[in-house]
């Protein structure tokens, strides 16, 4: 309104007639008398002078929505199976452990008593005489006396003579009593009595321990951690740095919106607290202190982990404390490690949040990239993702292993295609394995456009269709370590960046899934081209932003979204983007080596009676041999001679007409891509469009590829 001005804006002068509101009481700060009614003979439209108006109108409808929250009938620790897990765990290993522990000193204790059990047996005495003369009275009785309170002394030793004679009667009877009771058991039961002597010597030695120094101590200790309370909660968020958060709970908190939604929980083997941030906070800004609202908790990092709440708004904050780091808190088995088959278009089990519950993927329909630095799990989590595929056993396996240890060596039973190695044979093999995948992309293509709308309403492989062995439409995965080797290679290098960006792009909705990891996530390592197209990230610990938004898309960093904040011994923990609506933390399961190797052996049997044991698995190679067609000599057939400089979408175009089996499908920066190895740069070219106007567009000179085909010659000749 024109007449309201709110409080903690801009200071503007007021004009005059126009009254101030408070924003939170809602009420004028500088009240003013009422004007004085206007007289009788003027007119309603005489009078100028401006009406306060109110900011809230009574007549305003609410939204009649109202939500709610309904809490758990069961803890949430015995509805989640990690939960009860843990926690009968952790109570019978401390039971466990305390009976050994104990167990093995008990002679150490029995002497120990022993030897204290005078010291205790003459405690014993004095402190039934204290109890028989009613000696703790006697200071009471002793003061009355020095005050001469006469009436309160004879109370009081009244009162002292009827204990006196009840003690010493249940003591007398007691001695009695049990010197027959021993005499008895002498005769009766010998052995019994040795049994009880024993035991009234070592009670008596518990009773003549020093109290400073026990006998027996903790076999458990317990731990320093505190039970998370709202006011741990609200200290730490103090101190994180951010000013609004800081004056919200200085506040009081409820009048800048600032409160715990419910109770702090168990939830798995940590704490949960829910609570909404004030106005304008939101829980990236929560994420991005990690470190400082570990420290406020009194918690490792690895325990502190705040996020968002996808069902709520945007200011709801959902934080969870954990007992242990979650690199440190046992882990459950992976569910497929012994038992178990995969349907890739389903989602699967590969590890788990911090709450160690489950977390799954869908591989199909996805391309996939990995990234961190050496030594933090990335091709174990790649590994992973290949035993997933080989549990189904209509899919094909390219497993690519350019760091040359190894490490895919398992999967070889069941792979299509598999290498392991850097050089020169190991890259041409790959080569011809993804030439083999792009004709298996465009013949896909064409099986999918012949398929009726009722069958294929999609236009993309369903779990029906890849069912129909004769449709070849199984799903095929392609997985590449280190793949920065081959896209780095100086010959074969930017063919492969170009079939691995279009089956990155054109191959989920084919069926074809490509994983592509890699130790230095940079544009030269990671082209844009997969990285942009990839559907599914996983971020393990890396050194910086740009690394950390190179996989895991941009801004996510800035996002709160970092992956630099994992420490060295976070293996396998990672950032997962495009599984939900927000990144995620997920560590995933680990399966060594030998477990890898039971796993394949499960898989090849699957395949065996599915009938899906072919190529690298049987022995059968690729076929060898480099490029049936020349790029050189072809763009000389599609350029004529008296066309000095073309452009490169035009010579793309010739290509494929001339080549649609090889050049299909490329673009002017692919024809660029393919003739930097020869040496060939593209240049600005002037040239008319199809409409005669004329532009400059990048393009090359027909006498740069006739130099590039002359030393190629003359270097083969001189060989």
């Amino acid at each position: 309104m024109s007449d309201v001005h709110v409080t903690g804006q801009s200071e503007e002068p007021e004009r005059p007639g126009a009254e101030v509101f408070d924003i939170t009481t809602k009420r004028p700060t500088n009240p003013t008398p009422a004007p004085a009614a206007p007289p009788a003979d003027l007119d309603d439209d005489e009078d100028e002078s401006p009406r306060p108006r109110p900011v809230d109108s009574p007549d305003l409808p609410s939204p009649g929505v109202t939500t709610y929250k309904r809490l758990p009938i069961i803890p949430t620790w015995l509805k989640s199976k990690p939960g009860f897990v843990s926690t009968t765990q952790r109570a019978a290993s401390n039971a466990f452990y305390s009976t050994v522990f104990h167990g093995i000193r008990t002679p150490w204790y029995a002497l120990q008593l022993g030897l204290h059990a005078p010291r205790g047996m003459a405690r014993l005495v004095r402190d039934t005489n204290r109890w028989v003369w009613d000696a703790e009275a006697a200071p009471l009785r002793a003061y009355e006396v020095y005050k001469e309170n006469t009436a309160e002394y004879l109370k009081l030793s009244r009162q002292r003579d009827s204990r006196v004679r009840l003690r010493t009667l249940v003591t007398t009877v007691a001695l009695i009593f049990g010197t027959g009771f021993a005499l008895t058991m002498y005769v009766m039961a010998p052995a019994w009595l040795a049994v009880l002597a024993s035991a009234a010597v070592l009670t008596a030695g518990f009773w003549g321990t020093p109290q400073d120094q026990p006998v027996i101590g903790p076999a458990v200790l317990k731990t320093e951690i505190q039970k998370l309370t709202g006011a741990i909660v609200l200290r730490a968020l103090d101190n994180i740095g951010n000013a609004k958060l800081s004056a919200a709970i200085k506040k009081g908190g409820d009048m800048n919106g600032l409160r715990f939604t419910s109770e702090i929980t168990r939830d798995g083997p940590g704490y949960r607290a829910d609570l909404d941030l004030p106005w304008g906070v939101t829980p990236e800004d929560i994420m991005e202190a990690r470190k400082p609202l570990a420290s406020g908790l009194r918690r490792k990092v690895g325990s502190v982990w705040p996020s968002s709440d996808p069902e709520e708004h945007e200011g709801r904050l959902i934080l969870w404390v954990g007992d242990k780091p979650m690199n440190e808190t046992k882990k459950p088995a992976w569910p497929l490690l012994k038992s178990g088959s995969v349907d890739l278009f389903k989602p699967v089990v590969f590890g788990n949040d911090q709450r160690m519950g489950d977390v799954a993927v869908t591989l199909m329909f996805a391309s996939v990239v990995v990234g961190s630095i050496p030594r933090m799990g990335k091709t174990f989590l790649m590994r992973l993702f290949l035993l997933i595929a080989a549990l189904d056993p209509r899919a094909a396996l390219y497993a690519f292993d350019f760091k040359g240890t190894g490490d895919f060596g398992a999967l070889e039973p069941v792979c299509h295609r598999y290498r392991a190695g850097d050089d020169d044979e190991d890259i041409l093999y790959v080569l011809e394995s993804l030439r083999e995948l792009r004709q298996e992309l465009r013949r896909r293509a064409k099986v999918i456009k012949s398929l009726p709308r009722s069958r294929c309403p999609e236009s993309k492989v369903t779990p029906d269709l890849a069912n129909d062995k004769s449709l070849g439409l199984h799903p095929i995965v392609a997985a590449f370590d280190e793949c920065q080797v081959p896209f780095e290679h100086d010959k074969y290098g930017a063919e492969i960046e170009e079939i691995c960006t279009d089956l990155g792009k054109r191959g989920p909705a084919l069926g074809m899934v490509t994983l592509f990891g890699t130790q230095r996530p940079d544009a030269k390592s990671l082209p844009t081209g997969i990285s942009a197209n990839a559907v599914l990230r996983f971020c393990l610990k890396v050194m910086g932003q740009p690394a950390n938004d190179m996989v895991l898309g941009t801004s996510m960093y800035k996002a709160g979204y970092r992956a630099t904040m994992f420490s060295r011994t976070d293996r396998g923990i990672c950032w997962m983007a495009g599984e939900g609506d927000d990144p995620r933390i997920v560590a995933s399961a680990f399966v060594d080596a030998l477990g890898a190797e039971q796993v394949v052996v499960r898989a090849r049997r699957m395949r065996e009676e599915y009938g899906n044991v072919t190529g690298h698995a049987i022995g059968q190679e690729p076929e060898s041999g480099e490029a049936s067609f020349d790029l050189l000599a072809d763009i000389l057939k599609v350029v004529p001679a008296d066309e000095e400089k073309v452009w490169n979408e035009k010579v793309a175009a010739r290509l494929a007409a001339l080549r649609p089996e090889v050049y299909s499908g490329w673009k002017a920066e692919t024809v660029t891509t393919n003739l930097k190895p020869h040496g060939i740069t593209a240049q600005d070219v002037w040239g008319s469009t199809t409409a005669g106007k004329g532009t400059t567009r990048r393009g090359i000179a027909r006498a740069d590829i006739t130099t590039a085909i002359t030393q190629r010659d003359g270097k083969r000749s001189a060989n």
